[in-house]
């Protein structure tokens, strides 16, 4: 039970960090989703637009946080 428990903490920290991000996200000095490194093409009637910056910051946020959740 002691297992759940922590899994839930860290789910919960997890939802708060990205509910604070999300509310305070336009006074931080970059913008999440457009960060250097991330793909944005226009086209004269279409825009692609690829985060891979994004992509690899939120990757290794969240291998981070389930690493401290599981070093036991």
């Amino acid at each position: 039970m002691s297992s759940l428990g922590r899994t839930l903490i860290v789910i919960g920290a997890v939802i708060m960090a990205v509910g604070l991000l999300v509310t305070f996200g336009g006074r931080l000095p970059f913008r999440i989703g457009r960060l250097p490194g991330d793909i944005l093409i226009k086209g004269k009637h279409s825009v692609f637009y690829f985060p891979l910056a994004t992509s690899l910051l939120v990757s290794l946020l969240l291998s981070l946080v389930l690493w401290l959740a599981n070093r036991r």
